[in-house]
C-alpha cells in the first residue's frame, strides 16, 4: 500500500529523506527520485512534488496502460524513472499535456493535472491528485538572457508564482543582500519602488533603472524600527539560517513589512531544526522550488 509518493529534485533525496523520518513517514522505495511512503501525505518543503493519492494500477499492455488512466481523468503528467520506451508509447495515448514556459508573472495553470509513473513494464503508478500544477513540479519561464545580471531572478520569480502574489506597481520593496541585482531587477520590473541593501554595488545597469535606490551597508546593520514600512521584505543574503531567522523575526516584530520571501541558505547539513523555526512562524511558506540550490524558500504573506 502507497500512501504518498514525495518527487525530489536532483542532488536533494537526502534532505527529503531526512525531512520525511522528522515528519514520522518511512519510505519503502525510491523509485529515480520518487520516494513512495505507506503512510498519508505529509506537508514537505523538500519535495517538489507531492503524489497525494497514488493507486497501483496493472497495465498488461500499452493500450490497457492508457486506457486505465483515461478512465481516471483526462490530464496527466509522466515520471519516466524506467522502462522509457514503453512509458513513451503509453504517454503518445494520452491527451497531450503541453509544459508551455511562462512569461512572468503568467499566474500558474489552474487546470487539473495527475502524475503517473511506469513501477515495472505491467504495473503503474498514477496518482489523480498532486501539489503541484506543473508537470514534475518543475516550472519553466521565458528567460530574459540580457536584463538581469545573474540567474538569481528564477529562484525568485519561481517563488512569487507559487505563492500567487508579487509586487504590485508602485509598492515599496526591501531587497536585502542585493548584489548584483538579480532580484532588484526583477522587482523594478513589476513596477516597484525597490530599495537595494548590500555592502557590494548593484550592476549599474540595475541601479540606473527606474525606482531603484541603493544603500551600500550590511543588510542586518538596518533597524527596522528606525526604518519606513515597506510592503515587501527580499532577502536572498547568504547566511546561515539562524542569523535570517533572527532578521526575519526583527522585521516581523517590528511590524514593517507586511510579505516575506527569502532565501535560506545551508552551508554543508542541512539545519532542519532551523527550518522547523521558520515553519513555526504563523502564515509561513516553506519549499525547495525547481531553480533553488542547496536552501529552501521561506514566504509569508500578510493581508491581499
Amino acid at each position: 500500500m502507497i500512501g504518498a509518493a514525495y518527487l525530489a529534485h536532483e542532488g536533494f533525496a537526502r534532505p527529503l529523506a531526512e525531512e520525511l523520518a522528522r515528519a514520522g513517514r518511512s519510505i519503502t522505495h525510491w523509485h529515480g527520485l520518487l520516494a513512495l511512503s505507506p503512510e498519508p501525505p505529509a506537508p514537505v518543503a523538500w519535495a517538489l512534488d507531492t503524489w497525494t493519492a497514488p493507486q497501483e494500477l496493472p497495465a498488461p499492455s500499452v493500450k490497457a496502460a492508457a486506457d486505465a488512466l483515461r478512465a481516471i481523468q483526462r490530464n496527466w503528467g509522466l515520471y519516466a524513472a524506467g522502462q522509457h520506451r514503453r512509458a513513451a508509447l503509453i504517454e503518445a495515448r494520452l491527451p497531450p499535456v503541453k509544459a508551455r514556459p511562462l512569461n512572468f508573472p503568467e499566474p500558474a495553470p489552474t487546470g487539473h493535472l495527475g502524475a503517473w509513473t511506469l513501477l515495472a513494464p505491467d504495473l503503474l503508478l498514477a496518482s489523480p491528485t498532486k501539489t503541484s500544477p506543473f508537470i514534475n513540479g518543475r516550472v519553466q519561464f521565458v528567460e530574459d538572457k540580457e536584463g538581469p545580471p545573474s540567474r538569481a531572478y528564477l529562484k525568485l520569480w519561481e517563488a512569487l508564482i507559487r505563492a500567487g502574489r508579487w509586487p504590485q506597481p508602485g509598492e515599496r520593496c526591501l531587497d536585502l543582500g542585493a548584489s548584483p541585482g538579480g532580484w532588484t531587477w526583477a522587482l523594478a520590473r513589476l513596477g516597484a519602488q525597490v530599495e537595494a541593501v548590500d555592502k557590494a554595488p548593484l550592476d549599474p545597469a540595475i541601479a540606473a533603472m527606474p525606482g531603484v535606490s541603493m544603500r551600500q551597508e550590511s543588510a542586518f546593520g538596518l533597524d527596522p524600527h528606525q526604518h519606513p514600512p515597506v510592503e515587501w521584505l527580499f532577502s536572498d543574503v547568504i547566511c546561515y539560517p539562524a542569523r535570517l531567522l533572527a532578521l526575519v523575526r526583527r522585521w516581523l516584530e517590528a511590524g514593517r513589512a507586511p510579505n516575506f520571501c527569502c532565501t535560506i541558505k545551508f552551508q554543508g547539513e542541512t539545519d532542519h531544526d532551523a527550518v522547523a523555526e521558520f515553519g513555526a512562524i504563523p502564515g509561513a511558506m516553506l519549499f525547495h522550488g525547481a531553480h533553488n540550490k542547496h536552501e529552501l524558500m521561506f514566504l509569508r504573506l500578510g493581508a491581499a
